[in-house]
């Protein structure tokens, strides 16, 4: 059977990326790849904000970190944060109730790219009102509607002239750069891999997915299920 558009829509997984890297990569990585080279595009020394490390939030931080910004994550837990502080940030934030555009104010006087990696009316709002004047917040996390659309502080963005912009996903085409990254190790997506399970262990921690704790990514590995070979005694 033929693949339609194969040339266009297949990527060529680099020798030197694992398999289990490799899997790591499709949404979570290569989302806030997209989201701060090709929306916010990030520059050496500047400032990013990070409102959630999860896996997206976590993957963000090690390529802001790579392209040479400066991180401040924010997450409600502190494992979270704890991994995110290992992979570079230089300042964590715990969202427990905390004015958190105050807080990340006193560090930097404002940073001039936040991401949303959660998607809330909540974290948006803190995401870009951690800005300074000028500064680019990316929304990647998926609002739902308040009385049928998302709010978000538009008022500041007027009065600040800042740049709101939406990422979601990645094109097929714009992986080999972010991949050529990867096989040189300038990017370390296996670092971000928490635990690697088989499907039936999955099956069980499905229902619990929305509120796990692990700070990381999770990957399915089918071959997991399948019984060693056995061999037999010649005898």
């Amino acid at each position: 059977m033929a693949l339609h558009a194969a040339d266009t829509n297949l990527i060529a997984v680099p020798e030197q990326v694992e398999m289990t890297t490799a899997a790591a990569l499709g949404c979570r990585f290569a989302t806030a790849y997209r989201a701060l080279v090709g929306r916010a595009r990030v520059q050496p020394g500047e400032w990013v904000t990070v409102i959630g490390a999860g896996g997206v939030g976590l993957s963000t931080v090690m390529i802001a970190r790579a392209l040479g910004a400066r991180v401040i994550a924010v997450d409600r837990h502190q494992e979270a944060l704890d991994a995110a502080a290992a992979l570079g940030a230089e300042s964590v934030l715990l969202a427990d109730g905390r004015d958190i555009p105050a807080a990340v104010t006193q560090i930097n006087g404002g940073s001039h790219v936040s991401v949303d990696a959660v998607g809330s009316t909540q974290t948006s709002a803190d995401a870009l009102l951690s800005l300074r004047r000028r500064g680019r917040h990316v929304q990647v996390g998926l609002l739902a509607p308040t009385d049928g659309h998302p709010r978000i502080p538009l008022d500041r963005a007027i009065a600040w002239e800042l740049d709101v912009l939406g990422s979601h996903g990645m094109a097929a085409a714009d992986y080999p750069a972010m991949l050529k990254l990867i096989a040189r190790g300038d990017l370390a997506p296996q670092h971000l891999i928490e635990r690697t399970i088989g499907l039936q262990e999955a099956a069980q921690l499905l229902p619990g997915f929305n509120t796990a704790t692990v700070a990381g990514i999770t990957v399915i590995n089918p071959q997991l299920d399948v019984p060693s070979a056995r061999t037999t005694d010649p005898s």
